[in-house]
């Protein structure tokens, strides 16, 4: 008779989720080869988040951003603890308006680049009511159009008409 082995999952996720448990057939009286090998499973918040307390989660609702990478609908992770520098990719309120442009400081003052043509630069000087929001760590870009529809109602901010994007809750 064929015995089934049953094999607990040995990593909990910061959130307390598990992996599945994982079960492994024992058709000729060995474990399987592989499950020696088994690596533990790959924890998102441990791998892309440097600082859990400044950590937002942001959707890109425009395309000003393309030619970094960035699309309509990506997921940008954006961490308020680290020092916006020149040529980092940054969330940024300029006249009470959000968005997420490239940083470049020059001799006269600072530009917010966007890295499409179709959109212009904002020069910004000495007097511009700016400030950054957080700097952008990491892009995820969705794959499945299932996940972009995902709680769409819930993913709006009221408080923000920004075209650029919307905190996710």
């Amino acid at each position: 008779m064929e015995r089934e082995f049953m094999y607990n999952a040995a990593y909990s996720g910061s959130k307390g989720y598990t992996q599945h448990q994982a079960r492994t057939a024992n058709a000729n009286g060995f474990a399987a080869a592989a499950d020696d090998y088994a690596e533990r499973g790959i924890d998102l918040n441990e791998q892309l988040i440097l600082n859990k307390p400044a950590t937002f989660f942001f959707r890109m609702n425009g395309e000003a951003m393309t030619g970094a990478g960035i699309n309509s609908g990506d997921v940008l992770i954006v961490d308020r603890s680290i020092k916006a520098t020149n040529g980092k990719i940054a969330v940024i309120a300029v006249n009470g308006d959000l968005m997420v442009r490239r940083i470049q400081s020059h001799f006269n003052g600072v530009s917010l680049q966007a890295d499409n043509p179709r959109y212009s630069n904002i020069e910004l000087t000495e007097f511009a009511d700016m400030s950054v929001w957080g700097v952008v760590t990491c892009v995820i870009h969705i794959l499945e159009s299932r996940l972009l529809t995902h709680n769409n109602d819930h993913n709006k901010n009221p408080k923000h008409k920004s075209e650029d994007f919307r905190i996710l809750y």
